[in-house]
């Protein structure tokens, strides 16, 4: 069943991935004017100016004279073929520039989804359990503050912590002399130093949000008459605890996979580039505001196959979680 159900939603991917594309080649091409417009405008800055020769030359090369349809239909014909076009601003292939930052953004987004989970589930079962105690009201108070922040004030806040009081090296994932050398256990290491901080800052809001709602779905199961019985069972409060309402409770931690991992790529973009983090969240605002369609364009697919990857992980570990979801 399990399997039936997954080469489903695969399938179903097909279809639904080729409408995103023509969505997000609309839109990107909805603003007036294109990437030459943009390119020549930045010319017009610094006193630069193409004669109209120049200007249809650059537009047949970047193959923007051709009609709307003509050009989504190269670029998905292109993406069948593993071909995602290159980049009309920074002249390489765009996967190359993609695959470069997916790397560190998708390990920088599960180290921040595996921080939130690790602080968010027991310190919401603490607030659960403890409810209206001290704890609880410390834990709430700096709930709200948490969600109350914004993150990329946090980094701020942060960065001059480390800077002024611990020296410490803040901003970016590597120290000068490891940007671009090759991968080697010292460049490994210098990057966990300068991973925490990110992960921090991108955790907090979400770990605070989750605290939250594992504590209201927790305090809804606490009083339920299966945890009754179980405990007239005599089970110790431990063991009925993890075994049942926090099992329970624990569904909006799996359901918000989904929209998880397309959020900590392309929902940090501020506090990415306040931290010089070189992720792809600032490479996609880029593209977006100089219209390179073809970059933009391969990170709205890509946050789209996130997305329903994310609902098909989310969705498979909720039905061996909850015993209660079925797929028929």
């Amino acid at each position: 069943m399990i399997w039936r159900y997954i080469l489903k939603r695969i399938l179903w991917m097909v279809p639904f991935l080729f409408a995103v594309s023509v969505v997000a080649f609309l839109l990107i091409q909805a603003p007036p004017g294109d990437y030459l417009t943009t390119y020549i405008a930045k010319l017009g800055e610094s006193n630069e100016v193409l004669d109209q020769a120049s200007v249809d030359n650059l537009r047949a090369r970047f193959g923007l004279d051709q009609p709307l349809y003509v050009q989504y239909f190269k670029w998905v014909s292109n993406l069948v073929q593993g071909d995602f076009g290159m980049s009309f601003e920074w002249r390489q292939p765009v996967s190359d520039l993609v695959w470069e930052r997916m790397g560190l953004t998708m390990m920088l987004s599960f180290s921040t989804l595996l921080f939130t989970w690790a602080v968010a589930l027991p310190i919401g079962i603490f607030s659960a359990v403890r409810k209206y105690s001290i704890g609880d009201y410390v834990v709430t108070t700096l709930g709200f503050i948490g969600l109350a922040t914004p993150n990329f004030l946090l980094a701020l806040v942060l960065m001059y912590i480390g800077v002024v009081h611990f020296g410490a090296d803040v901003g970016g994932l590597f120290s000068s002399e490891y940007q671009n050398a090759p991968w080697s256990w010292a460049k490994f290491v210098d990057l966990m130093k300068h991973l925490w901080l990110p992960v921090v800052v991108l955790g907090t809001g979400a770990t605070a949000s989750l605290i939250r709602v594992m504590r209201a779905n927790l305090l809804d199961e606490l009083h339920k008459p299966y945890v009754d019985t179980a405990r007239a069972k005599g089970l110790s409060e431990f063991a009925l605890l993890m075994k049942y309402p926090v099992r329970v409770a624990l569904n909006p931690f799996i359901s918000t996979i989904g929209w998880v991992l397309p959020n900590l790529v392309s929902g940090a973009v501020v506090t990415a580039i306040v931290l010089s983090l070189p992720t792809a969240g600032p490479l996609m605002l880029q593209a977006l505001l100089s219209q390179d369609m073809y970059l933009a364009g391969a990170f709205v697919l890509l946050l789209s196959s996130l997305t329903v990857i994310g609902m098909l992980i989310s969705d498979i570990l909720l039905v061996l979680l909850d015993p209660r979801v079925r797929y028929d």
